[in-house]
């Protein structure tokens, strides 16, 4: 599905070159070890790791990037990665190789969890898991902080960034992300005309326009093809069908996914209520996307296949259709972004996602960890070890991990 370039103007001069396939893969297979805390938190991850330190894309793109998957159904953080892995590794190849790292470590755990190799009980459990927490704050911090002085620099973008918190926070849900990404696209359009810093440059797209239509029609088909389909297969079918569908009716994805994933394999009796909120508790434990559950629930699934043939069936089944959506977008996203009324309204819409970042920074990420002060001095303390020590994310979070435990043995 990678056919020429979509745009074949030069990159921009101070952009980092196409890397390769193995770059990306040891770059997120690093991510999908250390980050934990959910979408939001990875949304940081990525920015703290590929756009501030190793500069594979400047944060303008970076931000376009997050408001377009934030437009389009599945789990953004990973749509974002898969994005990412496209546009440095020069293809689909790159996308496959950051999707497989960063999804393969949690998912690999979860399957372990389903086996019954490993349980999450006592103090020191819940104590590092709390402490896992607590580095989330840190992080979403550092990126709301990082992203709001360089996308939200003047009143009005501070503006948008504003009223994109509050309506987020008096409309929960994909809702409110979506109505706040567009009141921001609209204020753009009227309050951010102003000329960019620099100019804008096409980056090139690694994916033709033909590739993104097909991907974008195998999407559509996907979602009504296994139910027309019937054999000796069905049930296989049906998982995939199941996961699939939740994976192409969420928007925002990770929590949100959860009422569906219990529609679809609750309530038919694929699994038991108390096995599903088992699985959910343990994907709070481990690091990477939180759709990863899906290998748990395929792997314990009652009727056949399930175990590892399960657990494959509805990890992809529920991943594909974001994946194959914006991929399909990718080449129509960049020539748009390029027209001026369409960086006015990215300006709006960039800084509409800091007025987002901002209010999953109180909930779910402070409300969900922060219950006292001294949650509160752990947290504060990671946040200055990312931003003023330059600590590396990933020994935060085994130090704060740490500091979970401690506050759980005191």
């Amino acid at each position: 599905m990678t056919d020429a370039p979509a745009t074949a103007e030069a990159r921009p001069a101070d952009a980092a070159p196409t890397g390769s396939a193995g770059e990306v893969f040891r770059a997120f297979l690093k991510l999908g070890l250390t980050a934990f805390g959910g979408p939001v938190a990875h949304l940081g991850y990525f920015r703290d790791e590929l756009v501030v330190r190793r500069r594979w894309l400047d944060e303008r793109g970076y931000a376009d990037l997050v408001a377009l998957c934030q437009f389009l159904p599945g789990p953004a953080s990973s749509q974002v990665g898969f994005s990412l892995g496209v546009l440095r590794g020069g293809g689909l190849l790159g996308g496959l190789a950051a999707w497989t790292a960063f999804t393969l470590p949690s998912a690999l755990l979860l399957l372990a969890f389903a086996y019954g190799a490993g349980t999450l009980t006592g103090p020191v459990a819940a104590g590092a898991i709390h402490g896992l927490k607590l580095v989330a704050v840190a992080v979403v911090a550092q990126a709301v902080w990082g992203m709001a002085r360089t996308l939200a620099p003047d009143r009005p973008r501070a503006g948008i960034a504003v009223a994109a918190l509050f309506v987020t926070a008096f409309a929960a849900g994909s809702v409110g992300q979506l109505g706040a990404i567009a009141l921001g696209a609209v204020a753009g359009l009227r309050l951010c005309r102003a000329p960019a810093q620099r100019p804008e440059v096409p980056r090139a797209v690694p994916v033709s326009r033909r590739a993104g239509a097909a991907a974008l029609v195998a999407a559509a088909l996907l979602l009504v093809a296994p139910h027309l389909l019937a054999g000796p297969h069905a049930q296989a079918l049906a998982l995939f069908e199941a996961f699939y569908r939740a994976g192409a009716l969420v928007f925002g994805g990770g929590h949100v996914v959860l009422p569906l994933l219990q529609a679809e394999v609750v309530a038919p009796g694929w699994v038991g209520p108390g096995a599903f909120l088992a699985g959910y508790g343990a994907a709070q434990a481990v690091p990477g996307p939180l759709f990863t559950v899906a290998a748990y629930l395929g792997a314990v699934a009652g009727p056949p296949p399930h175990g590892i043939a399960g657990a494959a069936i509805a990890l992809v089944a529920i991943f594909l259709p974001g994946l194959l959506l914006v991929y399909g977008m990718l080449p129509y996203w960049d020539a748009v972004r390029t027209r001026p009324l369409a960086q006015a309204a990215l300006r709006g819409t960039n800084a509409a996602v800091v007025g987002l970042l901002g209010a999953a920074l109180y909930d779910p990420v402070w409300t969900g960890a922060v219950g006292n002060p001294r949650d509160l001095a752990v947290a504060v303390l990671a946040f200055v070890l990312l931003t003023v020590g330059r600590v590396p994310p990933w020994c935060v979070v085994a130090l704060t991990a740490l500091g979970g435990v401690a506050l759980a043995l005191v």
